[in-house]
């Protein structure tokens, strides 16, 4: 009796880790954040593939100064893609078991 797994079966093994990561990479792909700065004076919706969907502001920080709501969206766009990276860190450690590090990211296709 073998019982070493054989070729048969490690190709099966790498066909559904590949299926796997690829719904892993439509489900962050759909995925979306909400980025907020200045305690939720600014918010920005942004998807898992970086894309800026909707930008609200309070109509109180309209009254700030150019230069400081510049900073405030900048902040707002940070928030989002942390919370984007967090997001796609967490799906693949849930797929591989292993807690990936900061800056990891997904190969683009």
């Amino acid at each position: 009796m073998n019982s070493k797994p054989g070729l048969g079966d490690l190709m099966k093994k790498a066909q559904e880790m590949q299926k796997k990561m690829q719904e892993i990479q439509k489900q962050i792909a759909e995925m979306e954040v909400i980025g907020q700065s200045g305690g939720g004076l600014v918010k920005i919706v942004v998807t898992g593939q970086h894309y800026a969907k909707r930008v609200t502001l309070d109509p109180t920080v309209l009254k700030e100064e150019k230069t400081v709501l510049e900073d405030l969206i900048a902040a707002a766009i940070n928030d989002a893609t942390d919370k984007i990276e967090k997001g796609t860190r967490d799906k693949m450690s849930s797929l591989t078991g292993i807690k990936l590090p900061e800056g990891f990211e997904l190969p683009k296709e």
